[in-house]
């Protein structure tokens, strides 16, 4: 069915809506699972798509996003700002009122934010900053900006998630260390899967991570990086089977720093949609037992976003 994108909007040509009536996870959540990573979008009637944007969805609402979660047998979420609202975040912090109280935010905000607008944030549940350096997604933002930004809101006590691709690591590598918060990576700093779990692009991430401890990583987005799936669709229990051996690689060797989240509604994928529930699926194959499910799903995100719930 094609979905809807609301208000005086276009639907990018060419986009996939994200997947009806995903299948039931075969793998059983332990209690109080976090979906560490995903987005609204709009709607665009309500909560209008950004000018600057560099594509327009169809429609992902907060109720869409958590009747989802119930479905999949998650507790809570985790709101990450998506890039077509810019830095009006507004749907994001919406859906994390609505909530009550399951669901953190991360913003996008530019050098203008005010303090009394970051308490503001932080009083709607946001708890962190996103800084996209991907190329084809935002338009460029000076690093002193966003040093800036990071120093004002790490007084909050907030974190700052980050999103490259691989072979931006060495030139962005001076800026990331010198961060003065957590920093989250997101989606294991996109590695080209083709080039092998052993390549020296993979192996200056995993230093990356091993000379700062103060480095997260969420090992989400199988969908996007693999390169011969086989693709989270038809009941596939094995799904993006060239993806796991990165993935499990992060999860054992940084047990207490890496986070999941199912990417929902999946913006700007160009190959396939897949299914939310097999992409849950997915999680047993990277973390292998129930010590290290729990760290992901539930000890690691609770720490970060929830702090004040951990004993």
């Amino acid at each position: 069915m094609n979905k809807p994108t609301t208000g005086d909007f276009t639907k990018t040509a060419g986009w996939l809506d994200w997947y009806e009536g995903p299948s039931k996870p075969r793998f059983k959540l332990p209690p109080g699972s976090v979906d560490a990573h995903c987005h609204v979008f709009g709607p665009g009637a309500e909560f209008p798509y950004a000018p600057e944007r560099k594509y327009t969805p169809c429609d992902a609402s907060k109720a869409q996003l958590f009747a989802l979660r119930e479905h999949l047998g998650f507790a809570r979420n985790v709101v990450v700002q998506a890039t077509c609202h810019g830095a009006d975040n507004r749907a994001m912090v919406d859906a994390c009122i609505a909530s009550g109280g399951q669901a953190r935010g991360v913003a996008t905000v530019r050098r203008s934010v005010t303090d009394e607008e970051l308490q503001a944030l932080h009083a709607a549940g946001v708890r962190g900053v996103r800084f996209n350096f991907v190329k084809r997604l935002v338009d460029f933002t000076p690093k002193d900006e966003l040093m800036e930004i990071a120093g004002r809101i790490a007084q909050l006590g907030w974190h700052v998630v980050i999103y490259f691709e691989a072979v931006d690591l060495p030139e962005l590598w001076d800026f990331f260390t010198a961060l003065p918060t957590t920093v989250v990576i997101d989606h294991m700093g996109r590695p080209d899967i083709a080039k092998g779990v052993d390549s020296a692009e993979f192996a200056l991430f995993l230093k990356f991570m091993r000379e700062h401890p103060n480095v997260w990583s969420k090992v989400s987005c199988p969908e996007r990086l693999s390169v011969t799936g086989p693709k989270a669709l038809n009941g596939e229990q094995a799904a993006y089977r060239d993806v796991v051996p990165f993935a499990r690689r992060v999860v054992e060797e940084f047990p207490d720093r890496v986070l999941w989240g199912t990417d929902w509604p999946h913006p700007n994928l160009k190959d396939h949609m897949p299914d939310d529930g097999l992409l849950v699926d997915f999680i047993p194959h990277i973390a292998t037992t129930a010590e290290l499910q729990r760290k992901l799903l539930v000890d690691n995100p609770m720490r970060l976003y929830w702090p004040e719930e951990v004993n």
